[in-house]
């Protein structure tokens, strides 16, 4: 069920038309759950064609595993559904929470890592793989801010979660990274002690500086620190599905693919050349979107959502 899948990338509605006139040499595709679960049109009719041609994974940003509120039963049936629909190889999101009562704040806001906090969000993986008869894979979002009730690291606590629900982990590369400036701790300690037998999906993508902080904004390439520690991960894990995320200021389909690809010279040669990129105007963390994405500008972080 967890096959590696080789180098996918993030199905985009910039893309759409580029896809279906050419049908690119791609290994699989992601798909933001909450983009589909209740859409139909053209979007619903372009994800049906490539689910012909090419493996899906589903990809939510609402589950809101780590809240307190109950479990939204009806989302997680529409989950279920387009699941069976695309025959989605797995079905992930993300340890943090999204709202409280009932308010969903378009964001994935980190957990205190405490025993109290992990007791919860085992009990409600538990719950949710059970209603979708399949194991949840869970993705480290990148933090801003820690909690002083925190009694353990972010590692120790996903590999406690990976022990007491048997959950999956979507390991982002540049999410370690990210978080690692942030709260300044050491991103190889990270990659070396999650429980690498958990690992079915990597996640790549570029971040944006923001005076003393770095945003996962997904908005550009990604640098050679992200790079060294995704080749570590990946010798540690013996591989894993691979996904480049490019959500803000969409190049064209050809430059996001490209970039993926890097990791096959990365894994084999070490790092490519690095061609110079022109530095964004923007030093805030704020990027420019086209109109067909509603990606949420936050002080805390950009969520990889579109309407289409």
């Amino acid at each position: 069920m967890f096959e590696n899948l080789g180098l996918g990338v993030g199905l985009r509605a910039a893309h759409f038309g580029y896809l279906q006139e050419h049908w690119p040499a791609v290994d699989w595709f992601e798909i933001i759950s909450e983009n589909f679960i209740d859409s139909g049109g053209r979007p619903r009719y372009v994800l049906e064609q490539l689910a012909e041609r090419y493996p899906i994974v589903m990809h939510g940003v609402s589950l809101s595993i780590g809240g307190t509120d109950p479990l939204d039963l009806d989302y997680l049936a529409k989950v279920r559904n387009l699941a069976c629909a695309t025959r989605a190889r797995w079905v992930s999101d993300h340890v943090c929470w999204t709202g409280v009562a009932g308010r969903n704040t378009h964001d994935l806001l980190p957990l205190p890592f405490n025993e109290e906090s992990l007791r919860r969000t085992a009990e409600r993986i538990r719950t949710v793989q059970d209603f979708l008869e399949r194991p949840l894979t869970l993705e480290n979002p990148s933090s801003y801010v820690t909690f002083q009730s925190s009694t353990m690291s972010e590692w120790e606590f996903l590999s406690r979660l990976v022990d007491e629900s048997g959950c999956k982990l979507l390991l982002d590369v540049n999410n370690v990274y990210v978080s690692s400036v942030n709260h300044d701790f050491d991103a190889l300690e990270y990659i070396r002690r999650i429980p690498h037998q958990a690992v079915v999906q990597f996640h790549l993508a570029g971040h944006t500086r923001a005076v003393r902080h770095l945003v996962d904004t997904h908005d550009g390439p990604v640098i050679d620190p992200v790079w060294e520690l995704y080749r570590e991960a990946h010798r540690l894990t013996g591989g894993a599905a691979t996904l480049l995320e490019w959500d803000a200021r969409i190049p064209e389909f050809s430059v996001v693919h490209a970039e993926v690809l890097k990791a096959r010279e990365v894994l084999t040669t070490g790092l490519p050349p690095r061609v110079p990129v022109a530095p964004s105007p923007n030093s805030a963390p704020h990027a420019d979107f086209g109109d067909d994405e509603a990606m949420v500008p936050h002080p805390l972080h950009h969520l990889t959502a579109e309407v289409l």
